[in-house]
């Protein structure tokens, strides 16, 4: 089984921060208690999430893991094509440089693997029929 991290976007992270930087603007003007627990509780939950999101391949399953959120598997057989996308959509995803893996017939998922030209690799290897409409 090969673990691949999920790339972590810059773009995300200076987003949340933005996010983030209100509320602690305000908790330093006017201090509560609870607010600042939940703020903290928030970053934390964000910062766990962007280290336990990741993809393992093993000889027949794709395993899609985000913290404890997200734990699916998709039998490699089932995915028929690959495509890049940029789709700002929630996803099991820490990037906006993202895959979508279409598999069976209507379903999707998108990831952003750390090293995708390896990840695509590692899925074609297993499953020679995978349309690759990456362009990588």
């Amino acid at each position: 089984m090969v673990r691949y991290r999920s790339k972590i976007g810059w773009i995300l992270v200076v987003v949340i921060g933005l996010m983030l930087v209100s509320p602690i603007y305000l908790m330093i003007e006017y201090p509560v208690g609870v607010g600042t627990i939940v703020l903290l509780l928030t970053f934390l939950f964000i910062v766990y999430i962007f280290l336990f999101t990741y993809y393992e391949v093993d000889d027949s399953l794709l395993r899609i893991k985000s913290g404890f959120l997200i734990n699916r598997s998709i039998q490699i057989s089932a995915i028929t094509k690959i495509e890049a996308t940029n789709n700002p959509i929630s996803a099991p995803a820490t990037s906006l440089d993202r895959l979508e893996i279409f598999y069976n017939t209507y379903e999707s998922v998108i990831i952003s693997p750390k090293e995708k030209r390896g990840f695509i690799a590692h899925l074609m290897q297993l499953n020679p029929n995978i349309q690759d409409r990456t362009g990588l």
